[in-house]
């Protein structure tokens, strides 16, 4: 008795993670919206997650997140293929939130801001002082990743997301969250700057294994079955 070799094992845990991926992404599009929680343990497990907030900014404490560049999904897809962009650099502008209804502050990325607008005395059009409801993606600290420079404390330049610091700073809870578009406001920083890049290649995995599966899976037939007697 000779059984086919056949590499459905790998097909069947690559199977697995692309029913993941595509959970994931539904996720990312179409998830529940939930108020932010208390706990650093469960904000862990809401990355990426929508959250409703209500409450007033402190526009005397922002913070830059710099340089950025605006995430424009249709201007993107237009210069898709270009060795440059057109696109001006500037920052993404964090600002302390109180939530009114929860009694706590955290810190809300309002959104892009050219250079030239930085300067809060720029926009004070947008610096709403109003209480606002608003809806954002729940993002958790960075790494520093290499060649990425310090952030730069005294200046007010952060090159990555170092919550705890930002927090510190500012007096917040160590909690931020991505204004989404619905945000912005006439003046004020644009809003939607998530950006969320994962990269997927399971779905031409499996294509790969089950193929091979079947490609030995006849050469087994023809080298044994086939010299069966009948």
């Amino acid at each position: 008795h000779t059984d086919p070799p056949c590499p459905t094992p790998r097909g069947n845990t690559d199977l697995v993670t692309q029913v993941w991926f595509s959970g994931l992404f539904y996720a990312l599009l179409f998830p529940p919206l939930t108020s932010v929680p208390h706990s650093q343990l469960d904000v862990k497990k809401l990355e990426y997650r929508r959250v409703m907030v209500r409450g007033r900014f402190d526009h005397s404490r922002e913070l830059y997140i710099m340089p950025r560049s605006q995430v424009d999904p249709e201007k993107e897809a237009r210069e898709a293929g270009r060795l440059t962009s057109s696109g001006d650099t500037g920052a993404n502008v964090v600002t302390p939130f109180h939530c009114t209804d929860l009694g706590v502050r955290i810190l809300v990325n309002r959104g892009f801001v050219p250079r030239r607008k930085i300067n809060p005395e720029t926009r004070s059009k947008g610096q709403i002082t109003d209480e606002v409801e608003l809806v954002g993606i729940v993002r958790l600290t960075e790494t520093r990743k290499p060649f990425t420079p310090q952030n730069d404390i005294e200046k007010n330049v952060w090159h990555y997301r170092d919550l705890e610091a930002m927090a510190q700073i500012v007096d917040t809870e160590p909690i931020l969250i991505d204004a989404d578009f619905d945000s912005t406001v006439a003046g004020g920083p644009v809003g939607g700057q998530t950006r969320i890049t994962l990269r997927n290649e399971h779905l031409q995995y499996i294509l790969t294994w089950y193929g091979l599966c079947a490609a030995t899976s006849y050469m087994w037939f023809r080298k044994f079955i086939r010299k069966i007697p009948a």
